[in-house]
């Protein structure tokens, strides 16, 4: 089992920066790629950002240039979050996945002014 926990989220004003963290705990040497994805009101859960364990990165077009995915170390990544804008108002969650998914409790981030 791995048990994932976010911090970092919030209210910021447009164009503002939020930085979120997920640490992870458990079986984390069985994790091949963490992620995050996000979920607004009234829409499905989409993929924000995803890294795998050699540093390969992808993210979805909305944030590409805005958005930077990176991992300390084993248990502990990152979503530096720049230029936000009302549009990535959602609840962020942490992923991680081995044999299966694990997801962390979200965490929100509101953008408005």
């Amino acid at each position: 089992q791995v048990q994932l926990v976010e911090s970092g989220g919030g209210l910021v004003q447009p164009g503002g920066s939020l930085r979120l963290s997920c640490a992870a705990s458990g079986r984390i040497f069985s994790i091949n790629t963490m992620g995050w994805y996000r979920q607004a009101p009234g829409k499905e859960r989409e993929l924000v950002a995803r890294i795998t364990n050699v540093g390969s990165t992808n993210y979805a077009d909305s944030v590409k240039g805005r958005f930077t995915i990176s991992r300390a170390n084993a248990n502990t990544m990152y979503l530096q979050m720049n230029s936000l804008k009302p549009e990535d108002t959602a609840v962020y969650y942490c992923n991680a996945e081995d044999y299966r998914q694990y997801w962390g409790q979200g965490t929100q981030v509101t953008v408005s002014s």
